[in-house]
């Protein structure tokens, strides 16, 4: 299992910004975590010819290979870029775009095929959590959304809790624990032994601040951090922690 922190820039930075994915790859040394930049797709080709300890993710992809489709990427256009991982699934495509669970799993196949790693996101909306349904929640995004081809190698689940996102609201740490350690027997059931080497990440206001408390979770194996990770200030305290964990 490896541990890594990841991080969504979402719709946000310009090349300008790109000084801030060296400023983070300067900071790492050989015993820090694998750590991932997601930024905007007009920044993977100059994100990725920065070089460094640094891998580059895209944070979408469709789920055919080429075709008609306006305004869309491929897996296989990313792979060419020299990114190596996707997200698929996040809370915002499911929400904004009515992404279902079948959509993400082609997308997640398709990431598959064009060598890249899927980082496939779940989580529970914040009625969903109060009406107790989390894990049931997760247990349907899991088995909706994860391809039959999910392996350690080609496969990280991060768990965002809805509400939890932007917001500085942070699930305590006995309802991080159930949600990761719940993730890792359903893959269990599914890929076998190979399932204590996926690795589980939590988002979902991760800060500096608090990423201590959060790594010391069983099961939880890393981060996908939104905002904290366009700054390198507020980015490398949370890769630190995780080295720390």
């Amino acid at each position: 299992m490896r541990k890594l922190a990841a991080g969504n820039w979402k719709m946000n930075g310009t090349r300008a910004s790109l000084s801030e994915v060296e400023a983070i790859n300067a900071a790492l040394d050989d015993t820090d975590p694998t750590v991932v930049i997601c930024p905007p797709a007009s920044l993977l080709i100059p994100a990725c010819e920065i070089g460094g300890k640094i891998s580059i993710g895209a944070q979408d992809c469709h789920m055919a290979s080429c075709g008609a489709h306006t305004g869309d990427i491929s897996a296989s256009q990313i792979a060419d870029t020299g990114a190596t991982y996707v997200i698929v699934g996040h809370s915002e495509r499911r929400t904004d775009h009515s992404e279902t669970n079948d959509v993400i799993k082609a997308k997640a196949q398709a990431a598959q095929k064009a060598g890249l790693i899927a980082i496939v996101c779940i989580g529970e909306t914040l009625a969903e959590r109060e009406a107790g349904e989390t894990l049931a929640v997760l247990g349907q995004q899991m088995s909706g959304s994860i391809p039959d081809g999910a392996t350690s190698q080609n496969t990280v689940i991060a768990y965002e809790p809805v509400w939890a996102i932007g917001t500085g609201l942070v699930p305590t740490l006995d309802q991080i624990d159930e949600a990761h350690r719940f993730m890792r027997d359903e893959l269990l059931t599914t890929l076998g032994a190979d399932a204590q080497n996926v690795s589980l990440l939590y988002g979902g206001s991760v800060k500096g601040s608090n990423a201590d408390d959060i790594f010391s979770v069983s099961d939880v194996d890393g981060a996908l951090v939104g905002g904290a990770s366009i700054s390198a200030h507020d980015f490398v305290p949370i890769i630190k922690a995780l080295s720390r964990a």
